[in-house]
C-alpha cells in the first residue's frame, strides 16, 4: 500500500510538472499585451464555433443531402439497366431513351467489353462526399460491374455498368446527385465571422484606449512630467482613473508639505549658522577659532547635503533639454578643479527633463570620479528608447559587492574609495534618486579606463 501511494504521489507530481511546463511554454507563445489577448478571448471561440458549425454541418448535412440525391440518381440507373437487361443483346428501344431523358440522362449502348480502371484518388476526391456516396449507392441497386466518373468532365457525371452483351453508359448533371450550393454557406459563413470579428476590433480597440491612456499618464507623473488626463471609457476604468487622479493629488499634497516644512527647517538652521559665522568673525583670531569656523562650514555643507536628498526636485518643472550641454558645463567646472575630462556625445541628445536636477545627478557622479582619479572620461549615445551617459574613471573602483551600499543613503565606504570623502554620503543616493523621478536608472561597473563606471539611462 505504502509503495504504491508513492508510486501515486510521483506520478501526480510528475503530471504536474509537464502541465507546469505546457502552461509555461503557452504563455510564452501568448501575446502579452491587453488588446491582443482581448481579441483572442473573442475570436478563438468564435473561430472554434464556426468550425464546429462547418464540421457538422459539412458531415452531417452535406454528407446526409448528398447520399440521398445519390440514391435517387442509382435507383433511376437501376431501373434503367432493368429495363436494358429484359431486351436482346445489339437490340435498342427509343422508348427506353425517352425514360431515361424523362429522369434527366443520356443513355447509350455501347459494345461488349471491359469497363475502364478505377479513377485514381485525389485529395479532392476524398472530401467531396460524391465520389463516396454514389459508387456506395449504386452497389447496392446495381448487382452488375460498374464504373462511375464523378470529377472527368465538369458539371457532369458518367456511369457504365456492364450487362455482359452490351455495357451501358449514362451521362448525367452531378447537381442531381450533389449539393452545388455549399459554397453558399461557406462564404455567408466566412462574410459573417470577418464582420463579427471587425466589430470586436473596433470596440475592444475604444475600450483598450483608455487603459492605455492610464497607464501613459502613470508612466508621466512617475517621470515628472505633468500631463492632464481625464477618466473615460467603461465604469471600471473611469473608476482606475479617478482613483489614480486622487492618489496623484494626494502624493503632490505630501510633496508639498514636505517642501514647506524643510524650507522652515532649513531656514532656522541657515539663520543659527549664519549667527555662529558672525559669531567667529568678530572673534579673535586664534587657534581655537579656525577649527570651529571649519565645523561650522561643514555644518552647512552637510545641512545642504541633507536638505537636497530630502526635498528633492519635484518642484521643478521639465524641459526639453540638450545633454550636451550639460555635459560641457560639467567638463568645464571638473577641469577648474584640476581634473582632465573628456566629453564624447554622439546622436541628438535632447531629452525631456528636470535640468537642475540632472545637472546635480550627472554632477555628483563628476565630482565622485574627480576626488579618487585624474582622468573622466563622459559619453553620452541615443539608442531607441533612452540616451544613455557613461561616467568613466581610471580611479581604485568598487568591489562589485559594494557597489549596490553605496547607493544607500549615509553609507561610506571605508576602504578602496570613499565616494562622498568629506561630505554627508549623499552623493550617489541623491544621483540615482533623481535618475529614477525621471522613470531611468543608474548602475556601477568596471570602467574600460580600469577604475569605476557609472552609467545612466534616461527614458526618451
Amino acid at each position: 500500500m505504502i509503495a504504491a501511494a508513492r508510486l501515486a504521489l510521483g506520478a501526480l507530481s510528475q503530471l504536474r510538472q509537464v502541465w507546469r511546463w505546457g502552461a509555461r511554454s503557452l504563455a510564452e507563445l501568448l501575446p502579452k499585451g491587453l488588446y491582443a489577448r482581448s481579441l483572442l478571448i473573442v475570436i478563438v471561440p468564435m473561430v472554434l464555433l464556426q468550425s464546429a458549425v462547418a464540421y457538422v454541418f459539412m458531415q452531417r448535412h452535406w454528407d446526409i443531402v448528398t447520399h440521398r440525391l445519390s440514391a435517387a440518381v442509382a435507383r433511376d440507373v437501376g431501373a434503367m439497366v432493368e429495363l436494358y437487361a429484359g431486351l436482346p443483346p445489339g437490340v435498342d428501344d427509343p422508348k427506353l431513351h425517352a425514360i431515361a431523358a424523362r429522369f434527366h440522362m443520356d443513355v447509350e449502348s455501347l459494345p461488349p467489353g471491359p469497363l475502364p480502371p478505377k479513377m485514381p484518388e485525389t485529395f479532392f476526391n476524398v472530401l467531396d462526399p460524391l465520389t463516396r456516396a454514389l459508387p456506395e449507392e449504386l452497389g447496392a441497386q446495381v448487382r452488375l460491374p460498374f464504373w462511375v466518373d464523378t470529377v472527368g468532365r465538369s458539371g457532369l457525371m458518367e456511369m457504365r455498368v456492364n450487362l455482359g452483351g452490351r455495357v451501358l453508359r449514362f451521362v448525367t448533371h452531378r447537381s442531381l446527385a450533389y449539393e452545388p450550393n455549399v459554397h453558399i454557406f461557406i462564404l455567408w459563413m466566412l462574410g459573417a465571422s470577418l464582420v463579427l470579428v471587425t466589430v470586436a476590433i473596433l470596440f475592444l480597440r475604444n475600450q483598450i484606449r483608455p487603459i492605455l491612456r492610464l497607464a501613459d499618464a502613470a508612466e508621466d507623473f512617475g517621470k515628472g512630467r505633468d500631463a492632464e488626463f481625464h477618466p473615460r471609457g467603461a465604469r471600471e476604468v473611469r473608476q482606475a482613473g479617478y482613483a489614480f487622479i486622487e492618489m496623484k493629488r494626494r502624493i503632490e499634497r505630501a510633496t508639498e508639505q514636505r517642501t514647506t516644512m524643510l524650507n522652515g527647517v532649513s531656514h532656522d538652521l541657515r539663520t543659527m549658522l549664519t549667527r555662529f559665522k558672525l559669531s567667529l568673525a568678530v572673534m579673535d583670531e586664534s587657534a581655537e577659532v579656525e577649527p570651529m569656523q571649519q565645523d561650522v562650514d561643514e555644518m552647512q555643507r552637510m545641512l545642504e547635503g541633507y536638505l537636497a536628498f530630502a526635498r528633492g526636485d519635484a518642484g521643478e518643472p521639465t524641459e526639453l533639454t540638450d545633454l550636451r550641454g550639460v555635459l560641457d558645463g560639467l567638463r568645464v567646472d571638473a577641469e577648474r578643479h584640476g581634473a582632465r575630462v573628456e566629453v564624447e556625445a554622439k546622436g541628438d541628445l535632447n531629452v525631456r527633463v528636470r535640468p537642475i536636477a540632472i545637472k546635480r545627478c550627472l554632477g555628483n557622479l563628476v565630482a565622485n570620479a574627480a576626488r579618487h582619479a585624474r582622468t573622466i572620461a563622459l559619453k553620452a549615445a541615443r539608442e531607441q528608447r533612452f540616451v544613455t551617459v557613461f561616467v568613466d574613471d581610471d580611479g581604485p573602483g568598487i568591489s562589485p559587492e559594494h557597489r549596490e551600499d553605496v547607493f544607500r543613503p549615509f553609507h561610506r565606504l571605508d576602504e578602496a574609495r570613499n565616494q562622498d570623502e568629506g561630505g554627508s554620503g549623499l552623493g550617489l543616493a541623491i544621483a540615482r534618486d533623481v535618475a529614477r523621478s525621471h522613470g531611468g536608472e543608474i548602475t556601477l561597473s568596471t570602467s574600460p579606463l580600469g577604475g569605476l563606471r557609472a552609467c545612466v539611462r534616461l527614458p526618451i
